[in-house]
């Protein structure tokens, strides 16, 4: 169990976390939420001793490995399955001292170690990991300095996730991911043996693969269990609850003062006025609910509608050296109030598709065709490079309204959602998000037809993030978006298209349907050395039907069990009054959950081993 007790925290001077609690029980899953800035990243950083706290302690098991994605990605010469096997520091120690040991009694403990953690089956999880965070066999076998920062990110996260630590600590994982990415790291977390906590904007994140909710607010933790909407419905009714209370409260003391006022100067009502002033005293107020703003996002209409279809393709082409399409077999065309989604894998060309329509690419082969006058905009993260450092956003605005007042330029930076504080802020001392509003509102400036949002929510937190979806759906112009935010996707876009194989197709499916294809994908094919020793087996040495029958029988019936065990303590722990009655009671009940779970992922990795092999025998 985790347990955080009296912490307080100090960046700079400016207090971030005052007096918070926090107990987590063994296996939580976990998602940290807050506003940008609220000290999110600065709790893990106490946690993993990097900083130290003003006030208060953090109580972790003695021996528990804590686990995060290292700040700086890897850019070695070493291949990338290497990289994150070298991830495991007991395998790693364990398997160079097998080559060098000589005393038989140590080798046979090397050994027996080894087999307990699974080594030998290391590099198949390894090369799943990697697969799933979008690495196919060939990729893993080249040296980390040729991927680019984003990719070299993504193995940084594998190695993590490889040596599975005790509490796996996880920083906005899916910034750097692509959908798909996304869609592989939820059922991952979801599934993971031990304790995680990630600090996450992705809505659909919290809501599949958490099971609680960490609240930094006001200098304070609050836990609450369940997925992300959930939480939001427990908050709303404590807000509302806590709202009615103060009501109450003002009018009770309103009442109370209003028969001081009347007889304090009274002699027959002195004592009775008194003792009101008493029950005044002793009431005290409820707290006012103070909700922290969020500024909106506004994107003009365009000023002319333009004339269907707006983009027009036919067998085109589109890549960056001649000869050699990214994507080919285009046919398509775009409508003024089409709402689409690129699906596919970072590296099928859905940037290049975003900068072919945008006009910044040409077409190698084919036709393309545009509506007369029309405007498109475009945002991409890369762009936040293009801000000149050490302007200010009113600077920015200002280059595109040359001559209009000063109060029409600052009322148009006030639209793109910059508070009144920051417009004079040089563009480099502007924080993530604010940086993608002013972006954004350059993107738009002049009225487009179509916008192109390529990644807009990376540094944007949940309630900019509703914000956002709220500005594009009051929009009326076309929008083509690139996102690993599913929330987003669901809430803006009405239809999908897929960038897979060299070219576009509409997909057909729903984001389920695509979620579905994207968990059940095949696993990365087995390396040469392991196909090969795989063909060496003797099938007589693979053992006798019967008994491997017997035996899948019997896990099969254990699986059962351990499931309606977990489900036990799953509602057990569930229920408040377990931990009102007796505290100890959960930490054991957690326990036993972590125990159960470990006991369910052995007989369920058996019992598919089993069945593998008798699938092989028939």
């Amino acid at each position: 169990m985790i347990t955080i007790s009296n912490l307080s925290a100090r960046i700079a001077g400016r207090l971030l976390i005052d007096g918070a609690h926090l107990a987590l029980p063994d296996g939580t899953k976990a998602g940290l939420v807050g506003r940008n800035g609220a000290g999110k990243s600065t709790l893990f950083r106490i946690i993993t001793g990097q900083m130290d706290s003003e006030t208060g302690i953090v109580s972790i098991p003695r021996n528990a490995r804590i686990g995060q994605v290292a700040q700086e990605a890897p850019g070695t010469e070493e291949p990338l399955i290497e990289i994150v096997l070298k991830a495991d520091k007991e395998r790693e120690a364990l398997m160079t001292e097998a080559r060098s040991a000589t005393d038989p009694n140590r080798i046979a403990e090397v050994q027996t170690r080894l087999a307990d953690i699974g080594a030998h089956s290391a590099e198949a999880r390894a090369a799943s990991i990697l697969s799933g965070l979008g690495f196919d066999h060939e990729a893993q076998l080249r040296p980390a300095s040729s991927f680019s920062g984003g990719w070299r990110m993504r193995v940084a996260l594998a190695a993590v996730l490889f040596s599975e630590p005790d509490l796996l600590l996880l920083d906005e994982p899916t910034n750097y991911l692509d959908l798909e990415g996304t869609l592989w790291l939820e059922d991952y977390i979801r599934r993971y043996p031990h304790t995680v906590i990630v600090i996450s904007h992705d809505r659909d994140l919290l809501n599949t693969a958490v099971n609680s909710i960490i609240h930094l607010e006001h200098q304070k933790l609050t836990f609450y269990r369940g997925s992300y909407d959930q939480f939001e419905r427990q908050r709303a009714e404590a807000i509302e609850l806590q709202n009615k209370a103060r009501a109450k409260n003002e009018a009770q003391r309103k009442h109370l003062q209003s028969f001081i006022d009347r007889f304090k100067a009274k002699a027959t009502k002195a004592r009775q006025a008194q003792s009101r002033v008493k029950a005044l005293e002793r009431m005290g107020t409820v707290a006012a609910v103070i909700e922290d703003h969020v500024q909106g996002f506004s994107f003009p209409d365009p000023e002319k509608e333009a004339a269907s279809p707006i983009i027009a393709v036919e067998s085109g082409a589109v890549g960056y050296e001649p000869g050699k399409p990214i994507l080919s077999r285009l046919n398509l065309r775009i409508d003024t109030d089409d709402r689409i989604a690129l699906l596919g894998s970072n590296g099928n060309g859905k940037s290049t598709f975003a900068k072919f329509i945008s006009g910044r690419l040409e077409a190698m082969a084919g036709s393309v065709k545009t509506a007369p006058g029309l405007k498109i905009g475009f945002f991409a993260q890369h762009q936040l490079d293009d801000l000149v450092p050490q302007d200010n956003a009113v600077e920015h605005v200002r280059r595109r309204m040359i001559g209009a007042p000063e109060a029409k330029v600052r009322a148009r930076v006030a639209q793109m959602g910059l508070a009144t504080a920051k417009m004079e802020t040089p563009a480099k001392d502007l924080s993530g998000g604010e940086k993608a509003r002013l972006l954004m509102g350059l993107a738009a400036f002049d009225a487009p037809n179509l916008l192109i949002l390529d990644e807009p929510t990376n540094h944007l937190d949940i309630d900019s993030r509703n914000a956002l979806i709220q500005a594009l759906n009051e929009y009326s112009g076309a929008v083509i978006l690139i996102s690993h935010d599913r929330y987003l996707i669901e809430a803006t876009a009405d239809r999908l298209w897929l960038v897979r194989d060299g070219t576009v197709t509409s997909y057909d499916g729903d984001l389920e349907d695509y979620r579905s294809l994207i968990v059940a994908a095949p696993k990365p094919r087995k390396s040469k050395a392991e196909a090969a020793r795989e063909e060496e087996k003797p099938r007589e040495k693979r053992g006798n039907p019967v008994v491997m029958k017997k035996r899948a029988d019997e896990l099969q019936v254990l699986i059962g069990k351990i499931e309606t065990l977990i489900k036990g303590i799953d509602t057990e722990l569930a229920d408040p009054q377990t931990y009102a009655r007796d505290p100890n009671r959960a930490g054991d009940l957690a326990k036993a959950r972590v125990n159960a779970a470990q006991k369910l992922a052995s007989a369920e990795e058996e019992w598919l081993t089993l069945s593998m092999e008798l699938e092989g025998l028939e």
